[in-house]
């Protein structure tokens, strides 16, 4: 049986993907991500599996901050081990993005599974 996840659990993890996201440091990436992690993103057909691929993904993605942005969200569900969040980033340079999340986590609560659907608003 898979154990639930809490909701401070959940914000934890949350917490510590926007700081990864802020800092671009790979050891804050690294310690999101389980080392066989498998993360997706659409609409850009990004499929990323393993913590390195993960990695080096985001760290290409560096530019995308430029000038600044913010990131509010909102959990909407937890079953078992795996979450939905909404979120809505506003970046400077890129305008505004609405997503969806759903993260699985492995018992060592990094992320084993992370889906996002990205819509620009």
């Amino acid at each position: 049986m898979t154990e639930r996840i809490t909701e401070q659990q959940v914000k934890d993890w949350v917490a510590g993907y926007v700081a990864a996201w802020r800092s671009g440091e790979r050891a804050d990436v690294e310690a999101l991500f389980a080392k066989d992690a498998e993360s997706y993103e659409w609409p850009y057909e990004t499929a990323w599996v393993g913590r390195k691929a993960i990695v080096e993904g985001w760290r290409e993605r560096a530019p995308w901050q430029a000038g600044g942005w913010t990131f509010d969200w909102t959990l909407l569900a937890i079953n078992g081990d795996t979450f939905a969040v909404q979120g809505t980033g506003v970046y400077t340079e890129l305008g505004v993005f609405d997503n969806l999340w759903v993260v699985t986590l492995g018992g060592d609560g990094r992320a084993t599974r992370f889906r996002m659907w990205n819509n620009e608003a």
